[in-house]
């Protein structure tokens, strides 16, 4: 197994300001922990995040008890009433910042949509992460014919512009009639955005692994006998994975991009799920009377997307302190 705790001499070494004292012996995981808790930048950034997920997770309760109205259902002929007002699609007190042309809250539309934007930013990072890291991984142990077949198809990927690919599949699937295909469901633009991304997480992982295979304690295990299995997951993914976790936070900034970009244009998430694309879209026609209804889904997608660059810094800083000297 490969040795964690930074021993004097190691290449790695110290970050600017630390001493060989303070960090020898320790393990690298704990010294990034404590290096990214030094950062109180990156820690901020980390809670203006974890406070996005937080209220958008939160929404049903704003919806049910502080609107009191669905942000599913129309009301252009007033059926939602609060006290002895009707709600029709004009601004009021109790919608905080309006409604839309529909008559829908269209704070409860927001936070419903950072529902569906954060569910399918993140997990089409992580399925996008995890499929290019196995192959990046066979692709770089194995070499020879494995390499050249995977790192072609990663160019033919790469050769496309990522949104027209992404509209093409998109237009491909939701006209697809299949009984396993539901145009609705938010798999679609998870699968699609975490396909058109795959090229951009394999190629950086899959140099790491090619540098990482060359060192000498993968050569004793080698000696020792070990599995290519063993290999692959035991020895090489544990020293690739840093590059991984810090790739993954700006992953999800660019797939929550990709998705308000897709759904903006109609072919991302579907009606009536609300996502901040779609809500924008909505608001497109509103813009000089009601600017809010787009303004404000704007506002949470340019805060996601900072917050998540600023802490995938913070974390490279952390896991890789020497990055910048380089």
């Amino acid at each position: 197994m490969a040795e964690f705790a930074y021993e004097p001499g190691d290449e790695a070494g110290p970050a600017p300001g630390e001493s060989v004292q303070e960090v020898s012996g320790k393990s690298p995981w704990r010294l990034a922990g404590r290096r990214l808790v030094r950062n109180r930048l990156a820690l901020a950034a980390l809670t203006l995040f974890v406070l996005i997920v937080v209220v958008s997770v939160g929404a049903p309760v704003y919806a049910h008890h502080i609107a009191h109205t669905h942000p599913f259902d129309t009301n252009l002929e007033a059926t939602t009433v609060i006290g002895e007002i009707p709600i029709g699609p004009t601004w009021h007190a109790n919608y905080f910042i309006g409604a839309d042309e529909q008559g829908r809250d269209v704070m409860a539309r927001v936070l419903y949509g950072g529902r569906s934007s954060l569910e399918i930013g993140v997990g089409s990072a992580l399925l996008c992460s995890g499929i290019a890291s196995v192959l990046a991984l066979l692709a770089g142990f194995f070499g020879r014919l494995v390499d050249a077949v995977l790192s072609r198809l990663m160019d033919l990927i790469w050769a496309f512009p990522v949104y027209l690919l992404a509209i093409s599949l998109a237009t491909v699937l939701l006209t697809l009639e299949h009984p396993f295909v539901d145009p609705a469901s938010l798999w679609i633009p998870t699968i699609i955005i975490a396909f058109v991304y795959v090229p951009y997480v394999y190629r950086p992982v899959r140099g790491q692994v090619l540098s990482v295979r060359e060192k000498e304690f993968v050569e004793a295990a080698v000696g020792l006998g070990a599995s290519n299995v063993r290999l692959m997951f035991g020895e090489i993914l544990p020293n690739v994975l840093p590059t991984v976790i810090v790739m993954l936070p700006l992953m999800i900034a660019t797939t929550v991009l990709t998705e308000a970009a897709l759904s903006f244009l109609g072919i991302g998430v579907q009606d009536p799920t609300p996502s901040w694309g779609t809500i924008i879209q909505d608001g497109q026609g509103l813009l000089y009377e009601r600017p809010l209804v787009a303004i404000v889904p704007g506002i949470m997608i340019v805060l996601t997307v900072l917050s998540l660059n600023v802490f995938g810094d913070g974390l490279r800083d952390a896991l890789d302190p020497r990055s910048k000297v380089r």
